[in-house]
């Protein structure tokens, strides 16, 4: 990341030169700048590390907790500023800590699962723990997407024996689309309901996006919306658009994302990310 220092110490991010008129390039991860077998292309890490050669910083936005997230970091030799957990957590690769970190409500995310219960009958559950280090703890009957790292959830009290980031739902029958109105219909006023993925409907404290995350961090960076461009796939990435200037979905996008997006590129197996900023670097 090219960048002249803070009086806080954060790296602020120089004009954009000519060929680039954004500062800052807000990436989701899955399904979007990592394959379908989670790895980052070369075409995509030359098309970034040519943006931040041009002035603009590439910021990471995920929905992945920092545990889920290091590792794809420093295979990107990435230092800067991360927003991981769906926009809570505002993590410092390079220095490997937390700036900032929000928590859900443990009495209303109770709440919350026993509405939506009531409503469409037993849910699976996992949660993510805070901290640089939280256990993903996953209960009876919820499946896992991909080999990343868990704890198994065999005593129901054990789920808010720690704060959490964020609780994930799976139900028996229910697709993700239906399963995530559900929730929203049932228990919208005590948390934000997040669809991030196929099997990922998720409750987070109220109120929090990736766009609260990703505003946060461009404040420390020195940038403004108008300044960011950003891509994603999924409807938890609707904020981030919403946010930024310009918001480009992936051919693999979800449609409601499709809608409220821009443009739309290639896939994430077909390098959509670096077939627009080759675009804008000429």
């Amino acid at each position: 990341m090219s960048g002249t220092a803070c009086a806080d110490g954060t790296e602020g991010v120089a004009a954009g030169r000519d060929g680039l008129p954004y500062k800052l390039v807000a990436t989701d991860l899955d399904g979007t700048l990592l394959r379908s077998d989670d790895s980052v292309s070369r075409r995509t890490r030359d098309a970034l590390a040519a943006a931040t050669e041009a002035g603009a910083a590439h910021l990471v936005v995920t929905g992945r907790g920092v545990p889920w997230t290091r590792h794809i970091l420093q295979d990107l030799g990435y230092q800067g500023l991360a927003v991981c957990g769906q926009g809570a957590q505002v993590y410092h690769a390079g220095e490997n800590r937390l700036l900032t970190s929000v928590t859900l409500d443990r009495q209303l995310g109770g709440v919350a699962l026993a509405k939506i219960e009531a409503e469409v009958g037993p849910l699976y559950l996992a949660a993510s723990r805070d901290g640089l280090d939280g256990d993903v703890l996953v209960g009876p009957g919820y499946a896992l997407t991909g080999a990343l790292p868990s704890t198994p959830l065999t005593d129901a009290s054990d789920l808010w024996s720690a704060p959490l980031n964020k609780i994930y739902i799976q139900h028996p029958e229910l697709s993700d689309d239906e399963l995530a109105e559900a929730a929203r219909r049932a228990a919208g006023g005590f948390v934000t309901v997040a669809m991030a993925g196929q099997g990922i409907v998720e409750l987070l404290p109220l109120g929090l996006s990736k766009a609260t995350g990703l505003s946060l961090a461009a404040r420390r960076l020195g940038v403004k919306a108008a300044e960011t461009i950003a891509f994603g796939d999924m409807p938890n990435d609707i904020p981030m658009f919403a946010w930024a200037a310009h918001g480009v979905a992936m051919a693999n996008a979800h449609a409601e994302l499709k809608a409220v997006a821009d443009e739309v590129t290639a896939s994430n197996d077909e390098d959509g990310i670096a077939v627009v900023l080759e675009r804008l670097l000429g």
